[in-house]
């Protein structure tokens, strides 16, 4: 455990000394990360006001609410891993990794962290002057506001393991950008990012509750909002907990069998 927390501290060095590196990149970054909620939450006030101020119990103060909320827990359970891992396999840089003595998960969490602690004061601020011209409503219950920090951890472990899981596809092919696309749209349907889960037909939502992607996005929002009641925000925590299990066995699989069939292709 010393050693982990050593290797997590300097990985937190180097991953920030990086980022400050490039502040651009984190600029654009961030443009892209207000860019998506403020399009669905100007759409979404827009269509609330045509059908008389609300739909589905949103009115454009709660769809508000949704959206820059929706901007903040995106932000802290985001990641990029498996837009890199084919770089990684097909140019070779995983051998490097392989040779250390801890597993490669290790230093892909510690820099996403890294990266969260550099960006979030840029993404308070634009949450905050979101805030200012949309006039959100926010009507928060205090257990539901306690319930919300271990469901956020939850659901960043959750969206982690499950896309670390998906980057390893490229131990078996060198092009997953096809794969990585499928799951950016079931991502953007099924985890509230487009729309929230319950202005979506009936089927669609009972699909949403059955896979992941709900527990990883809108679960946390939708309980710190208000609209979920007790009993269900523990059935939601527990069905965070049975994912994480089930992708923790998966990873350990999937690991497994990708490092024997591994080999660098190169540049």
């Amino acid at each position: 455990m010393r050693g982990l927390a050593d290797l997590y501290f300097q990985q937190f060095k180097t991953s920030l000394a990086s980022m400050l590196q490039y502040r651009a990149a984190l600029v654009i970054w961030l443009i892209g990360h207000v860019l998506d909620p403020l399009i669905y939450l100007v759409v979404w006030t827009a269509v609330s006001r045509s059908q008389g101020g609300s739909v589905g119990g949103y009115g454009t103060p709660e769809f508000a609410a949704y959206f820059i909320l929706l901007m903040l827990v995106n932000h802290a359970t985001y990641t990029w891993i498996m837009y890199e891992y084919e770089y990684r396999v097909r140019h070779g840089m995983l051998s490097f990794a392989l040779l250390r003595p801890v597993h490669p998960i290790h230093s892909d969490l510690a820099d996403n962290i890294s990266s969260k602690v550099i960006t979030l004061p840029l993404i308070l601020a634009a949450a905050a002057v979101l805030a200012l011209i949309f006039k959100p409503a926010f009507h928060p219950v205090p257990w539901a506001a306690v319930a919300f920090a271990p469901a956020l951890l939850l659901a960043f472990v959750l969206r982690f393991l499950m896309e670390w899981i998906l980057a390893l596809a490229a131990f078996w092919t060198t092009r997953v950008s096809a794969l990585n696309q499928a799951y950016f749209i079931a991502m953007l349907f099924l985890s509230g990012q487009m729309a929230p889960l319950a202005l979506l037909p009936r089927p669609l939502r009972l699909i949403a509750d059955a896979l992941p992607f709900r527990w990883t996005t809108s679960f946390p929002v939708e309980l710190l909002l208000g609209r979920v009641d007790f009993p269900l925000a523990l059935a939601g925590i527990g069905v965070q907990i049975a994912w994480l299990l089930l992708c923790l066995a998966l990873l350990r699989f999937v690991w497994r069998a990708g490092v024997r069939v591994y080999s660098a292709v190169g540049a």
